[in-house]
């Protein structure tokens, strides 16, 4: 009977049923202060991969912890919780095979299938998609290069000019700071299709590009994006070598200059929330930095996109300091959170970010509002740790319709503040 049992272990390896040769993410809420250091310890010292918090300095007691854990770490890590009874919840069981799942890809063409925008695509797509994109909308469509990043990649913007009025105000969107975060990328596309497809359709988004240009940068960390395709599903900073650590990347949120590597940033090359040698030391985000400068008198409205844990932020993350217009910013995401419970029935938490999650400096939004773009606001996306970084391709269209429905809402909620708009006639 042994024998048979040890034949049929062996015969079943390769197809997953062993749950030792998957990797998984665990949910685990340290209790005591013993715990909390105990947790600390497993998310540094072992090959794991921190979800949430994103930095063990963030780990407290009674702090929800979710934690990716590699297959080759998975016995070890489970050893250390159960000596320690530190009970935990496996939120996924199959991650490796999430994964699997969603590097497949029908077509690198957006006119071959209508489900083009309801899956992720690797970079080359991406930049397939954007040469494919203004190809076909030369009039409304142009392709800004704005920089490269550390390994030599373009950084294209997309801008979106649906008239030629004068003197318009702008919009930036930018996704695909963290590499891992890919609903980010996605949403980009999903909103440049949507903008092109539903102006003169949908009176909210006439409204929109009627009275602003929209710039789109739809991957703001193309090193750290290939790389996720490519070797780490779970890597997150850019890809930039330093002098004095073998560790690779820096979290290009947290290399604006605002409050620059403060409480809540690291100095340690190897930490995830590394801010640089020093602001703005990262190509990428010096591009980004830069064209906000030269356009800073256009960009009324600031967007940045990530994920997960479904928040509406504001200024200051850098800071728990107020912003000066701290009332209108709070409406705007309140009014926001509203329509999507309202419409997709999902909660969205909202607010300062400091106050709301915990201090992060160097971050774009707060270098973006410092600058002079008084409507700033970072997006954390689907969901809340279900599937966190491994959103699947069946919640893309959810996930990018309720943060479209909070861009229209706070555009036309700055478009009333700040300028006297140009009325679309109501359409059916």
């Amino acid at each position: 009977m042994t024998a048979l049992l040890i034949l049929f272990i062996l015969m079943n390896l390769d197809k997953g049923y062993c749950t030792e040769t998957r990797d998984q993410v665990l949910s685990i809420t340290p209790k005591t202060q013993e715990q909390v250091d105990i947790l600390k310890n497993v998310s540094t010292q072992y090959e794991t991969a921190l979800w949430q918090p994103v930095s063990h300095h963030y780990i407290t007691e009674e702090t929800q912890v979710h934690l990716f854990v590699p297959a080759n770490s998975s016995e070890t890590v489970q050893d250390v919780l159960q000596k320690h009874s530190m009970t935990h919840e496996v939120l996924l069981d199959n991650a490796n095979e999430l994964i699997e799942m969603q590097t497949k890809n029908d077509s690198t063409d957006p006119r071959s299938s209508s489900t083009f925008y309801e899956r992720y695509h690797s970079l080359e797509d991406i930049y397939y998609w954007i040469n494919r994109t203004t190809q076909d909308n030369p009039g409304t469509v142009k392709a800004i290069l704005i920089g490269s990043s550390y390994e030599k990649r373009p950084l294209y913007v997309l801008k979106l000019s649906l008239n030629n009025r004068p003197n318009k105000k702008a919009i930036w969107i930018d996704c695909g700071i963290h590499a891992r975060e890919w609903i980010s990328p996605a949403f980009c596309l999903w909103f440049v299709q949507y903008s092109l497809s539903f102006y003169k359709q949908n009176q909210d988004i006439t409204n929109i590009l009627d009275n602003m240009d929209v710039y789109v940068l739809p991957v703001m960390n193309p090193d750290g994006y290939k790389f996720t395709w490519t070797t780490n599903r779970m890597w997150r900073k850019n890809r930039s070598g330093s002098r004095s650590s073998t560790c690779i990347g820096v979290d290009l949120n947290r290399n604006f200059d605002a409050n620059w590597c403060t409480e809540g940033a690291s100095c340690e090359p190897c930490s995830e929330i590394y801010c640089g040698a020093f602001p703005e030391s990262e190509p990428e985000s010096q591009a980004v930095a830069d064209f906000l400068r030269r356009n800073k008198n256009s960009v009324q409205l600031y967007l940045t996109i990530h994920s997960y844990s479904q928040m509406l932020l504001f200024p200051y993350s850098c800071s728990l300091d107020e912003a000066e217009n701290h009332n209108d910013l709070l409406e705007m995401v309140q009014e926001a959170a509203q329509r999507i419970r309202r419409y997709y029935r999902n909660t969205y938490k909202y607010g300062a970010g400091a106050k709301t999650i915990y201090l992060a400096p160097g971050g774009s939004d707060d270098w973006a509002y410092n600058l002079g773009i008084k409507y700033a606001f970072t997006f954390e996306l689907q969901d809340r740790g279900r599937y966190g970084f491994l959103l699947p391709p069946s919640l893309i269209s959810r996930a990018c319709n309720e943060a479209l429905l909070a861009v229209k809402t706070i555009a036309l909620k700055v478009i009333e503040k700040t300028q006297a708009p140009t009325r679309s006639p109501r359409t059916a």
